[in-house]
């Protein structure tokens, strides 16, 4: 058993209308430059991202892409965002997934990456998959594989949630991406340890991050969250520039589609959804409570100061207004860092 992904749902509608004219010129740019590449000296290059599933299948992560050789860099040398977007995809080509025994083959879509998901036989747990293709390294992905008896999981929002960004200021933003040392980046305070106390009340529960951010930066999203400790925990992310049908993925889409699969994925599960105010969070997660009332335990929303709501490019949402809508106003705590919702929890009974 072999699913496409969103991508290439979005292939397929893209074969039976006309293709933006962005992605046909980004797509004619790649086949431009891919030979010249590969002339140079540059090889396929499989990066694998977090998984998860259930011990009868997994949803594999992973993109290939055409990328220099590198030479050796030290474990304390700085690292650019714009580093993350110096590759080229390689578009629909074949790569093979093993999981234990079994063998599955899957294709890369028109941005180079890998979401399939695949039959498996695997212990609850973290465990890992290899993806590999001739002319690339075998590489392993990790994957969280969730218990069927596990109730209780937690959704938490990357920018501004647990990590500062302030977005989406467009120069900022920018800055943060492409230029900002990964090691600049700061953690909202509190919040790892929140999630430690999550986990420590709910040792078997998983922890999904789900961003709008690009998943050319999971890699440095995955060492930012280990080096401030917070739980491991598959990265849900989007492509960056343009798609089939728009010059830009629209993130607040991203995120809807994301929480209904989960809940069509985990139906048992009642899940924490962690977010902030600085964007759209509130309202969607206001729409998943009120259509989805089983499947969420609390709403967490993390306060940004009046003056980072206003660079954010909006004003905070009132701690009443969401939580009216799908008449669940106990579950919902706003607090503007980690000590705060942590306390609120607690009196949830959710810690």
């Amino acid at each position: 058993m072999t699913h496409g992904s969103e991508t290439d749902a979005e292939g397929s509608a893209a074969s039976v209308g006309r293709v933006h004219r962005a992605a046909r010129f980004e797509d004619a740019v790649y086949e431009r430059v891919e030979p010249r590449l590969r002339q140079r000296g540059w090889r396929d290059t499989i990066v694998p991202y977090t998984g998860y599933g259930t011990p009868s299948w997994v949803r594999v992560f992973g993109r290939l892409l055409l990328s220099r050789p590198e030479r050796a860099l030290g474990r304390t040398r700085a690292i650019r965002g714009w580093r993350s977007f110096a590759t080229l995809p390689v578009t629909d080509e074949p790569v093979i997934v093993e999981v234990g025994d079994r063998q599955h083959q899957v294709r890369t879509d028109r941005g180079g990456y890998i979401d399939a998901v695949v039959e498996a036989e695997l212990e609850p747990g973290w465990r890992s998959l290899r993806l590999h293709r001739a002319g690339a390294e075998t590489v392993e992905a990790p994957v969280c594989v969730v218990d069927p008896n596990v109730r209780f999981a937690v959704v938490s929002d990357i920018d501004d949630t647990v990590m500062v960004t302030t977005l989406p200021r467009p120069l900022l933003a920018a800055w943060n991406t492409f230029v900002l040392d990964e090691y600049a980046r700061s953690p909202v305070p509190g919040m790892a340890v929140l999630y430690e106390r999550l986990m420590t009340a709910h040792p078997d529960a998983p922890v999904f991050y789900l961003s709008t951010g690009a998943w050319n930066v999971a890699p440095t999203l995955t060492r930012f969250l280990s080096r401030n400790l917070y739980p491991p925990g598959p990265l849900l992310l989007t492509d960056w520039g343009p798609t089939t049908d728009r010059w830009f993925r629209s993130g607040q889409a991203h995120k809807r589609a994301t929480l209904a699969r989960l809940a069509g994925e985990f139906p048992h599960i009642r899940w924490l959804l962690v977010g902030d105010d600085g964007q759209h969070d509130p309202e969607i997660y206001g729409d998943f409570a009120a259509s989805h009332p089983d499947n969420v335990a609390a709403v967490a929303i993390r306060q940004l100061s009046p003056t980072q709501s206003v660079l954010a490019g909006g004003l905070p949402v009132p701690a009443d207004g969401p939580a009216r809508a799908d008449g669940q106003r106990r579950s919902w705590m706003y607090a503007p860092d980690g000590a705060g919702l942590a306390r609120q929890l607690g009196e949830h009974g959710l810690l």
